[in-house]
């Protein structure tokens, strides 16, 4: 993975997580990727909200919230997420 994207992911945590309508979902606390291609597959909610967990998300063994990372649509104070890729 470039240097440039090693960094990028980093700034992505701890990032509060919203949809384009302006629900919060949580906290950017961590990232899953492809490790040979470097391709981001899914952010893993911290501190997910109530909201969150009413719709029933995709969840890791541990039991944390998935979002595809395909369902971000832009990044800066906030990671915006549209709500219609993930439900």
């Amino acid at each position: 993975m470039a240097e440039e994207e090693k960094k990028f992911t980093k700034q992505l945590i701890g990032k509060t997580v919203v949809s384009k309508i302006g629900k919060r979902f949580g906290e950017v606390g961590d990232i899953i990727f492809e490790t040979r291609s470097g391709e981001l597959i899914h952010m893993v909610l911290a501190s997910p909200t109530s909201y969150a967990d009413k719709l029933e998300l995709e969840k890791d063994k541990e039991g944390s919230i998935l979002i595809p990372f395909s369902a971000v649509i832009a990044t800066g104070d906030f990671v915006v997420i549209a709500e219609e890729d993930i439900v």
